[in-house]
């Protein structure tokens, strides 16, 4: 028996606890956290002279090679090295402000699983999740997009009925 005015002893309530129970102390479904570093954007305006000058000391690239199409980029190099076709998942372009967003600023490009929009569009529907993971996104966020997506579909589309068998 325990006294009122001392709490019990940890010990003893953690063996308790677990004595003659086969069920946890906690039984509440527990989501794994992933530790998931943020997206970085550089604006070109915030960019030193010294970084310039690096850039402008890089080779230019010759896009010759580049697929001009779909059929010519999907039996391609995977990860892919195109980073600058806007498919691409390592970054984004703004092309109002010029701004580059990595998406994985922790990763090589060579350290990504996808790297290319149009695979995994063509695998067919995943998960919000999933598509999280590969964008470098929140589940929340994910959705958000969807809703607003859908939004402008059903704007546009003659019966107003894109989506609505959806969940």
């Amino acid at each position: 028996m325990h006294d009122i005015t001392q709490p019990p002893d940890s010990t003893e309530s953690a063996s308790s606890a677990t004595e003659g129970s086969d069920t946890p102390e906690v039984s509440r479904k527990v989501r794994k956290h992933h530790k998931r570093s943020r997206s970085k954007t550089i604006a070109p305006r915030r960019l030193t002279k010294e970084e310039l000058r690096e850039a402008a000391l890089l080779p230019i690239i010759d896009d010759s090679d580049r697929p001009q199409t779909r059929a010519d980029c999907a039996s391609g190099q995977r990860p892919c090295p195109w980073v600058s076709c806007k498919h691409h998942l390592f970054l984004d372009v703004n092309p109002e402000t010029g701004s580059i967003k990595l998406n994985f600023p922790d990763k090589d490009l060579t350290e990504m699983r996808e790297t290319c929009a149009l695979d995994v569009a063509d695998r067919g529907g995943i998960t919000l999740e999933e598509v999280g993971a590969i964008l470098n996104l929140t589940r929340e966020r994910i959705r958000q997009v969807e809703v607003r997506g859908l939004l402008k579909l059903r704007a546009v589309s003659p019966d107003g009925d894109v989506g609505r068998d959806m969940p």
